[in-house]
């Protein structure tokens, strides 16, 4: 329930980052980002401790910037495998390897595993975790995510200025899968959300 919260308002911000013309507006991901400082500030569904909710000024990010919103082709997996992701609690989680991004960024080709929860209540966005060069230093020590909605085709449009850090960034209470060594990044994301 709250994944799929969140995930509604990543979608709608990343629609509405690359406007109708196909242009990237920081506006928008801008008005996204307070929305979300919002929900975490008033909603009951929150990561932020109870106690901690009435000084919350909202989250730390990167600027926004087109640099870091990048066409990729998705490779689906031809014979999809299931892993178990370990989770920051002594439990795991069973994924399966949905496919793979191929994209371009900072003159590198990249590669990032697409996932798919064998629990989930429902298969429309790949899970993308990613660790990077920021990852422990600027940006949060378990990396950080993508959720991308599941499209009929094989080009995607990547936004890093998604990217956002796992709950459990905010509250030990929460169980948290952590990025699988396959999707490390070596080069340093500076987009998306701060530690």
């Amino acid at each position: 329930m709250i994944r799929a919260a969140l995930l509604m308002l990543v979608c709608a911000a990343m629609l509405a980052a690359c406007g109708g013309d196909g242009e990237y507006d920081p506006n928008e991901l801008t008005v996204a980002r307070q929305e979300k400082d919002a929900m975490f500030r008033d909603s009951e569904n929150s990561p932020i401790p109870v106690d901690q909710r009435s000084g919350f000024t909202g989250l730390k990010y990167f600027d926004p910037d087109p640099e870091y919103v990048v066409t990729a082709t998705f490779t689906e997996s031809s014979k999809p495998d299931t892993i178990t992701l370990q989770t920051s609690k002594a439990s795991k989680r069973q994924a399966v390897r949905a496919g793979r991004f191929s994209f371009e960024l900072q003159g590198k080709n990249l590669k990032l595993w697409a996932y798919t929860f064998i629990d989930a209540e429902a298969d429309d966005s790949f899970f993308v975790p990613f660790t990077d060069k920021t990852t422990g230093h600027e940006t949060y020590y378990g990396g950080r995510y993508l959720d991308v909605p599941v499209l009929e085709e094989d080009e995607y449009l990547l936004d890093f200025n998604q990217a956002y850090n796992p709950f459990c960034a905010y509250n030990p209470n929460f169980t948290c899968p952590l990025v699988p060594a396959e999707n490390d990044l070596l080069i340093a994301v500076r987009a998306g959300e701060k530690k």
